[in-house]
């Protein structure tokens, strides 16, 4: 199972969220591609970064930045990238500036159509990102919900051809109370697609409870304020991960 650290970059920096709200920003680097590169020889084998001014725009707003943390990268491991990405252009720069997988959320809700051609057109490298609080999802960067089930529209997308679905719990995002590992396990037995963690993953006991449902197809969590913060030792868990102890 994999560890992901998330890069959420917002005017050019590094920061986290508490529940997606823009206004709670700490800074954690001046420099995310330098960050990229630390996780990098922590032995990170994914990263996940999150255009958080694109997500607000509904268009790229930090791709100098991205470029700058996929040159740093290179090949050595894949990044995906979500936040503001709305048509087929965007995502075909994005994979020719070097991101492996493009995470579509807002736009896959609203414009299924648009999800629907992107894994035609690229397929193999979309993944969907659900963010629902009880069980409902929410779009705008959290700020709307709607009436649509997570497990219905995860089924919906997976016919689609989507790569894999980060389900993460608006509720717990940035506030390191725990992964909701009960509703993340249940919508990974509902799909044949593979499910990432994400919201709230605080503790080695986190890690362990999801490495427990690997079967499942949780295949990894997205690990953010908990290892800015050194609340979580990153390479600690990557262990835990790997070996489930």
């Amino acid at each position: 199972m994999l560890i992901i650290p998330a890069i959420d970059i917002k005017d050019g920096h590094c920061v986290r969220l508490r529940q997606g709200d823009m206004h709670t920003a700490t800074v954690f680097s001046e420099d995310p591609a330098a960050m990229a590169q630390h996780w990098l020889e922590q032995g990170a084998e994914r990263l996940h970064l999150v255009d958080l001014n694109g997500a607000v725009a509904g268009r790229p707003k930090n791709e100098h930045v991205i470029r700058e943390i996929t040159s740093v990268i290179g090949e050595e491991i894949p990044v995906q990238l979500g936040g503001g990405i709305r048509d087929l252009d965007t995502i075909e720069r994005y994979l020719d500036d070097g991101i492996t997988y493009v995470v579509i959320g807002t736009a896959a809700v609203k414009n299924p159509g648009f999800l629907h051609d992107a894994c035609y057109a690229f397929p193999g490298h979309i993944i969907v990102g659900l963010d629902a609080r009880e069980g409902k999802v929410a779009t705008d960067g959290w700020s709307k919900m709607t009436g649509h089930d997570v497990v219905d529209l995860a089924r919906k997308f997976e016919d689609y051809g989507v790569e894999a679905i980060i389900y993460t719990d608006i509720g717990r995002d940035g506030m390191m109370t725990g992964v909701n590992i009960e509703a993340t396990v249940r919508l990974a037995r509902e799909i044949k697609v593979p499910v990432i963690a994400s919201g709230g993953l605080s503790s080695l006991d986190n890690v362990r409870a999801l490495k427990g449902h690997e079967a499942d197809g949780v295949i990894g969590a997205i690990a953010g304020r908990a290892i800015y913060e050194g609340t979580l030792d990153f390479k600690a868990a990557i262990e835990a991960a790997k070996s489930g102890l």
